[in-house]
């Protein structure tokens, strides 16, 4: 089962370095109409050599992500990227990397603590996502199977490159994991950490309304005469509790809010901060906006409620309801596909298999007669047990939001970094269609109930201990099964197309 758990590991870490390294050296960089700040010290000899190796990992937001933590948040726009990704940056490259000073300017040392933070993060979300599969699914196999498919996920390049999509990953499946473990305040920081390194981490409050909601009802539904009196008398300190839990997750996007207030608005920073001049040109020649120049505020300073971030998501990247929605952006929406497709797939799978379920929103009970009967009928492990309905209904809004809503050729890192729901999807799809993961012993099948049996000690018991499945699935290719070749061959294809045009500035998802 370890030795299992570190093939994926060193997979996980392992499986971009060297391709990245060659796609950056191999092929030219496009002229894309990027960010692309000025260097304002003259590279050394290791520079150079950090540079070929990882510049790869600096295109497109992750340049936003460095220079944040070098310079701060000097340009307007730089607001659209949450702070606790860049501070790590900089403390590692402040600590950790502190002996390389004489060797690597800041910004290559920036450039490394990325490479390693990120490298750290996705192998630990690799193996939270297997701990909380295993709690939710309630199948180790499946649990493990997902965590393998996390590995080669189609935005691997995200998660390798200089942006937050694997840290975020790793604090939102685990706090998720902690939710499920019934630790809620220490689930609940965790959710307020998310929403400081993407916007969407505020969603996750859900997680906990949900939670909470669910106990509450089911204490209802138990409960009779006094006991019942007592339960309803107990849902206005309830009500408190989840806002108050609520509140300390939205908690770091306000104050990031409040410090962009403070920072361009307020009018009261200036002469004690110095923007180098090669910055200052920059913002000359492409118009951004700085904090420390002297004239009219922005207009969104005197909105009602001054969120900089709506701000800038409207005015420099035009996102908005069906802004997306021109001819041009077709082979975008094609690259989007196969994640649309899955999330679609996955969300009619789950309703159609439970809609009772849905429809009651997992809050309702059925005891007795042929309900019961018809309830027990339904599967209690694997991708359609009823505790993957709230995970369902997060990645189901997900993608509707980012369809509707977003650049369309970010869902897949969007979703990727965001929900278990596609690995776990995916891996309920090898599982049960695909023959050479089928295992003959029943005593070994995900229907047992208790994960701590030995009969689940391994989670493909039929198999040596030490192989890796979807390694065993590619070397018999041609054995396996018409859908198992089209979600190696996704996975595995956007793999490397990302490691080729994302590290050259072309576009991609």
């Amino acid at each position: 089962m370890w030795k299992n758990q570190e093939s994926a590991y060193q997979l996980r870490s392992q499986n971009t370095s060297p391709f990245r390294a060659l796609f950056n050296l191999l092929i030219p960089d496009h002229a894309a109409d990027a960010f692309r700040p000025p260097r304002l010290s003259e590279p050394g000899l290791c520079d150079r050599l950090v540079e070929g190796l990882l510049g790869g990992l600096s295109r497109w937001d992750a340049e936003h992500f460095l220079f944040i933590a070098e310079h701060g948040y000097v340009y307007e726009h730089n607001c659209a990227f949450f702070p606790l990704f860049p501070l790590s940056l900089r403390a590692t490259a402040g600590t950790v990397l502190r002996p390389l000073e004489g060797f690597l300017c800041f910004r290559s040392r920036l450039l490394l603590s990325a490479a390693l933070l990120n490298a750290i993060f996705s192998v630990l979300a690799s193996w939270v996502l297997y701990e909380l599969g295993c709690v939710v699914l309630q199948c180790r196999r499946q649990a493990f199977l997902s965590a393998i498919l996390f590995c080669i996920t189609p935005a691997n390049v995200f998660m390798a490159a200089a942006y937050s999509e694997s840290m975020f990953a790793l604090l939102a499946f685990a706090a998720m994991w902690q939710l499920e473990k019934g630790r809620l305040w220490t689930s609940t920081l965790l959710f307020s950490l998310t929403s400081g390194v993407r916007s969407n981490g505020m969603i996750n409050a859900g997680f906990l309304i949900y939670a909470q909601t669910k106990h509450f009802a089911s204490q209802l539904q138990r409960g009779t005469g006094v006991a019942l009196l007592l339960t309803l008398g107990q849902l206005p300190t309830l009500a408190v509790s989840v806002a108050l839990r609520c509140a300390f997750i939205l908690l770091p996007f306000a104050l990031f809010q409040f410090y962009a207030y403070f920072w361009f608005c307020s009018g009261n920073v200036g002469s004690e901060h110095v923007v180098p001049k090669p910055l200052l040109q920059l913002a000359v020649e492409m118009g951004y906006r700085l904090a420390f120049l002297d004239g009219k505020k922005p207009s969104w300073c005197s909105w009602n409620y001054p969120v900089v971030y709506v701000y800038i998501q409207d005015t420099y990247w035009n996102v908005g309801f069906l802004r997306y929605y021109e001819a041009k952006q077709i082979p975008n929406f094609l690259l989007a596909a196969p994640a649309v497709l899955l999330g679609s797939w996955a969300a009619w799978c789950y309703v159609s298999s439970n809609p009772w379920h849905c429809l009651t929103l997992g809050l309702a009970r059925r005891e007795t007669g042929n309900v019961m009967a018809e309830s027990s009928a339904k599967p209690t492990v694997g991708f359609c047990s009823p505790g993957v309905f709230v995970y369902v209904v997060h990645s189901t809004a997900l993608l509707l939001f980012g369809t509707f809503c977003m650049h369309i050729q970010v869902l897949t890192r969007f979703l990727g970094s965001s929900s278990p729901v596609l690995y776990w999807f995916l891996a309920h799809l090898l599982h049960t269609h695909e023959p050479l993961l089928q295992n003959r012993d029943p005593s070994t099948t995900c229907a047992a109930p208790h994960l701590d049996e030995p009969s689940l000690g391994s989670p493909f018991p039929a198999w040596n201990r030490n192989e890796n499945p979807v390694l065993r699935l590619l070397k018999n290719w041609r054995q396996s099964t018409v859908l198992t070749q089209w979600i190696l061959g996704y996975t595995l294809s956007y793999w490397l197309l990302g490691l080729a045009l994302h590290c050259n500035f072309f576009p991609w998802t």
